[in-house]
C-alpha cells in the first residue's frame, strides 16, 4: 500500500481512536472518524455519525474507503446488560469485517488488548469479565479471518496511557487523576507487572500497519515492563506527591464483592469487581520486538510518558 490513503477509524473518538485519526492525519491520509458521535468531535478529516452495531451505517462508512482501522469497542468494567459487550466487541467486528469483505477493502486493521492473550505465564486467556471475554472472543474471530485469507492485521496495545481525557479508554489517566485528587484509597497487585505503551507511540504503530503491505498476523505493542507502583514513584519523584497504600488482594476481593452487590440493588456500575481484581493479581508483561523490527514501532521511556501526562495535567 503507498501514496495518500482514505481510512476509516471505528471509535474515531476514543481515547486511542482519536490518537490514530491525528496521526493519520499528520502523515497526510484521510481519516474518516465513525463514533456514535464524530461530528461534534472536531477531529482532522471526515466525520461520520454512527453505531458500529448498526452494518449498514458501518457500510455508509467504508464507502470508498482504502483501509479499516477498527478501534471501536466497549471498554467498561461492568453492564447491567451484559449482551451489549457481546454486540459491540465481537458483533461490531463481524459488521467490519462483513463490510470490507463486500468492499473489497485492501486491509483491516484490528485494534486488539494485552486482556485477550494470557497473562504472563499463562497457557490460556482469562475471561473475568464481560470486557476480557468478548476481547478474548473477538480475537478468535480476527485470526480465524486472517487465516481464512482476509487482509486482517492485529495490534495488540499493552497498558495505553498518556496526555489527555481520563477516560476508562486511559486507565493510568484515571487512576493518576483519582490520586491527584485523593481519591484512589491504594493500588491492587501493586507490586505486579504491567506494559506500559504510550498512545501516541501506539496510534503510530496503527498507521504503519496501513501502509505497510508486508506486514501480516498480530503484533504486540506492549512497552516498558514495570510493576504498577513504578508510575506512582516517577511522580512523586516529579511532583513530590506521596505514593499510594498497597491493598491486600483478600481485602480488595471483599470490597468488590460488596461494589458488586450495591451495583446489583442500585443498578450503577460498580466502582470495583471481583473480575478486576482477577486481572490485577497477575503480571501483563509483554514482548513488543517483532513489532519494533517489521513495525518501526518505538517505545518511549516510562518516565517521559508519565512526565509529559504530569505536564498535561499542570498545564
Amino acid at each position: 500500500m503507498f501514496g495518500v490513503m482514505r481510512v476509516l477509524v471505528t471509535g474515531g473518538t476514543g481515547y486511542l481512536g482519536a490518537a490514530i485519526v491525528r496521526a493519520l492525519h499528520a502523515r497526510g491520509h484521510r481519516p474518516v472518524a465513525f463514533a456514535r458521535r464524530a461530528s461534534s468531535s472536531a477531529l482532522p478529516g471526515v466525520a461520520i455519525d454512527g453505531d458500529i452495531r448498526d452494518r449498514a451505517a458501518v457500510r455508509l462508512a467504508a464507502d470508498g474507503v482504502d483501509a479499516i482501522v477498527h478501534a471501536a469497542a466497549l471498554v467498561s468494567v461492568w453492564r447491567p446488560r451484559a449482551q451489549e459487550f457481546d454486540e459491540v466487541n465481537v458483533g461490531g467486528l463481524h459488521n467490519v469485517l462483513e463490510t470490507a469483505r463486500a468492499l473489497g477493502v485492501g486491509r483491516i486493521v484490528y485494534t486488539s488488548s494485552f486482556l485477550a492473550r494470557p497473562p504472563a505465564g499463562g497457557a490460556r486467556p482469562m475471561e473475568a469479565n464481560d470486557y476480557q471475554r468478548t476481547k478474548v472472543r473477538a480475537r478468535d474471530v480476527a485470526l480465524e479471518a486472517a487465516r481464512a485469507g482476509m487482509p486482517v492485521v492485529i495490534l495488540v496495545p499493552g497498558v495505553i496511557y498518556g496526555p489527555g481525557p481520563a477516560t476508562e479508554g486511559n486507565l493510568v489517566g484515571r487512576l493518576l487523576a483519582d490520586h491527584q485528587e485523593g481519591r484512589l484509597p491504594g493500588l491492587i497487585g501493586a507490586g505486579r507487572v504491567w506494559s506500559y505503551a504510550l498512545v501516541s507511540d501506539v496510534a503510530d504503530a496503527h498507521v504503519t500497519a496501513v501502509e505497510r503491505a508486508d506486514v501480516a498476523g498480530e503484533y504486540l505493542l506492549g512497552g516498558e515492563n514495570a510493576p504498577q507502583m513504578r508510575v506512582f514513584e516517577i511522580v512523586r519523584d516529579l511532583t513530590g506527591r506521596p505514593v499510594p497504600r498497597r491493598i491486600p488482594i483478600p481485602v480488595a476481593y471483599a470490597a468488590a464483592t460488596v461494589a458488586e452487590a450495591r451495583a446489583r440493588w442500585l443498578g450503577h456500575p460498580p466502582l470495583l469487581t471481583r473480575g478486576v481484581v482477577d486481572i490485577f493479581r497477575r503480571d501483563w508483561s509483554m514482548d513488543s520486538d517483532r513489532s519494533i523490527r517489521e513495525l518501526s514501532y518505538r517505545i518511549t521511556p516510562l518516565r517521559e510518558g508519565i512526565r509529559r501526562m504530569v505536564t498535561n495535567v499542570r498545564s
